[in-house]
């Protein structure tokens, strides 16, 4: 038996203490109040010991009361005495405090404390009341208000809980025994400082034998080792949480826990067949696909993605690829398939994890191989030129009717049919050249021209004869090369002036030309004044060696009064072979020139005729006019005044 408290035991005149069996808790509790003038020496009676009190000192220890209590009748807690109370009823005991009024009451004549209603330790662990004795009729305290404390004790009437709920946890497939997975954890709400009611143990009650749970920890661990992923991805455990440190008679709860067992590349690839047979025809064109192929891994996700690889027969005219979503190895044709040459391939694919774990390659080689056998099948082909583009060059001189070339086409099947050219007009709108419709060739049917088209580009047909609606095409690039037929000219058309105040020796132009014709040395001209020209007084030419000339004064003291437009006949020759030559007039007009040699003005000049004219003579001038605009020459008099005048060209020559 245990013992909860001890109080003072007094002498004659002295309160005596008053021990409170609390039967339900296994212990005593003893409350008392000294109230004698002397103080008795304490004494041992029976196992526990007196305390001294001093006078009108409360000592107060704990109460324990039991929770849960399903008694029908109010629970005892203790009881409350002072040595003023001589039993005669003048003394009442009153309680205040926690609880004081709804759940503990108080005998007011005896002090006997009970709890009215079941308490709960896990809601409220103590209760502090105030104890006082007073005086019936005045009220007057007869003893200081002291405090204490009621503490409920616990029992074991909560199961653990898994606050977290339903666990999801996931571990890798293959891995070694002992390996972690996941903590679960329980609490319970009982007093963890009282007996065992709190402390819990961890067991698995579904889940073996594959994963463990230490007792103490709630760890769980892999109990077997290389647990596959491929036999069995998940499993569920049921693991127990008890109290009372799991014996009998404790409390216990439940929580569930999905193990997912995560997927790791320890499968190599295989391919189901290990023969694939496509047929293909020859017209396929270049990037088709040609055929597809596919390893299959029990592993997921990464683990299962595959590379595929062309190891043999034909690296150079497939390729392969993987298909992302469906990791497929996709065949495709890098170069046109020709029946006549080859109508059979067999290609070897192999497929190759692209994520290989090197903790698992000592369980073999994570590729595989496969063959694709590929079967060509002959189409009818168009007629194929030897050569898809010709080069030719024709003299621009040629006569129509000159050979030019030869196209050659033929029927790449094996029917080998005949085969019939034309041009594609299209490419030859003014129908220059013709070809031979057996023999391919080339000639020309209208004069060539460089100057104005120096290459022909034509498409030629080729058809087959036993099926028109097979027709190829080549392209044919004709030079036409240069003769020099083409004399050279002034490179623009001059305007020459001409200050009446020129100087002898004067350059007023420098001229230049330009030849249509090509001269792969480049071009060199030849400048001079023709033989008729030559003496004249006027003007000179100088070759400057440069393709271009000067043309210089002879003499000063041009009037526009005497001749207001000179014509100079130039002699161009080219250096080719034969040499071209052209005479082109260069004119020169006679102005006016302000003192910086800046022309004012040019062409012909007024007249101011006699005053006093008659009728007659305005008549005549107007007549005069009127025939100038008409006539090819004419002559104007004006009494003594007699003046050339050429109606063409508007120039006034001297009489």
């Amino acid at each position: 038996m245990r013992w909860c408290d001890s109080g003072s035991l007094g002498r004659a005149g002295t309160l005596l203490a008053l021990l409170l069996p609390l039967w339900e808790l296994g212990c005593w509790g003893l409350i008392s109040a000294s109230g004698g003038q002397n103080q008795a020496q304490h004494t041992t009676v029976g196992p526990w010991e007196m305390l001294r009190r001093h006078k009108r000192s409360w000592v107060w220890n704990q109460f324990f009361v039991l929770e849960e209590y399903t008694g029908e009748e109010p629970l005892y807690v203790g009881k409350l005495h002072s040595d003023v109370d001589k039993g005669d009823g003048k003394v009442k005991y009153v309680l205040s405090g926690e609880g004081s009024t709804s759940i503990f009451t108080i005998d007011e004549n005896t002090g006997d404390i009970h709890a009215t209603k079941r308490l709960d330790r896990e809601e409220q662990a103590y209760y502090t009341l105030q104890a006082q004795a007073v005086d019936r009729i005045t009220n007057i305290p007869v003893e200081p208000r002291s405090e204490f404390l009621v503490k409920v004790q616990d029992i074991n009437d909560n199961e653990p809980k898994f606050m977290d709920g339903h666990y999801m946890a996931e571990v890798p497939e293959m891995s070694e025994l002992g390996t972690m997975v996941v903590q679960v954890a329980a609490t319970d709400a009982d007093d963890p400082t009282y007996g065992n009611s709190a402390r819990v143990v961890y067991s698995i009650i579904s889940g073996q034998p594959y994963f463990s749970v230490e007792p103490k920890t709630g760890i769980i661990r892999t109990a077997l080792p290389n647990m596959d992923r491929e036999v069995k991805d998940q499993y569920v455990l049921v693991i127990q949480a008890k109290d009372m440190v799991g014996q009998m008679g404790g409390l216990s709860g439940t929580t569930s826990v999905t193990i997912t067992l995560t997927d790791v590349n320890d499968n190599p690839p295989h391919f189901s067949r290990k023969n694939y047979q496509y047929t293909v025809l020859e017209s396929l064109p270049v990037a088709s696909v040609v055929a597809r192929v596919k390893a299959v891994d029990a592993d997921i996700g990464p683990n299962a993605e595959m590379e595929y690889r062309i190891i043999e027969d034909g690296p150079g005219l497939f390729k392969i690829t993987t298909d992302e979503d469906t990791q497929e190895g996709v065949i495709i044709l890098q170069k046109p398939l020709d029946f006549e040459t080859k109508n059979s391939f067999n290609v070897r694919i192999e497929a190759t994890n692209r994520n290989i774990e090197p903790a698992f390659v000592h369980l073999g080689s994570f590729s595989d191989t496969t063959s694709v056998k590929v079967t060509v099948k002959d189409v009818n082909e168009s007629p194929v030129f030897s050569t898809q583009l010709s080069r030719m060059v024709i003299s621009e001189d040629a006569r129509v009717g000159t050979s030019i070339g030869r196209v050659s086409a033929h029927d790449p099947d094996t029917s080998n049919s005949a085969i019939r050219y034309s041009i594609d007009r299209n490419t030859d709108l003014e129908r220059i050249f013709n070809v031979d419709a057996l023999s391919g060739v080339i000639s020309i049917a209208k004069p060539l021209d460089r100057e104005v088209n120096s290459v022909h580009n034509l498409t030629i047909l080729a058809m087959e004869s036993q099926d028109p609606t097979k027709i190829g095409k080549g392209f044919v690039a004709i030079t036409v090369l240069d003769i020099n037929d083409n004399a050279p000219v002034f490179a623009i058309a001059y305007e020459t002036l001409l200050c009446e105040n020129a100087a002898p020796g004067q350059v007023i132009q420098t001229i230049s030309a330009v030849d249509k014709d090509e001269s792969p040395s480049g071009h060199l001209f030849y400048f001079a004044l023709p033989a008729s020209v030559v003496s004249n007084s006027n003007f000179t030419l100088r070759d400057n060696k440069d393709n271009t000339a000067s043309i210089v004064t002879k003499r000063g003291g041009f009037r526009r009064q005497e001749q207001m437009l000179y014509r100079l006949p130039v002699l161009i020759v080219d250096n080719g072979s034969p040499a071209l030559s052209s005479t082109n007039t260069l004119s020169v007009n006679v102005c006016d020139c302000d003192s910086d040699g800046v022309a004012q003005s040019c062409g012909a000049m007024p007249y101011t005729l006699p005053a006093g004219l008659s009728t007659g003579a305005l008549v005549a001038i107007l007549g005069c006019i009127i025939t100038l605009l008409g006539a090819t020459q004419g002559c104007v008099c004006f009494g003594d005044l007699q003046q050339n005048v050429t109606g063409r060209t508007g120039v006034v020559c001297a009489g």
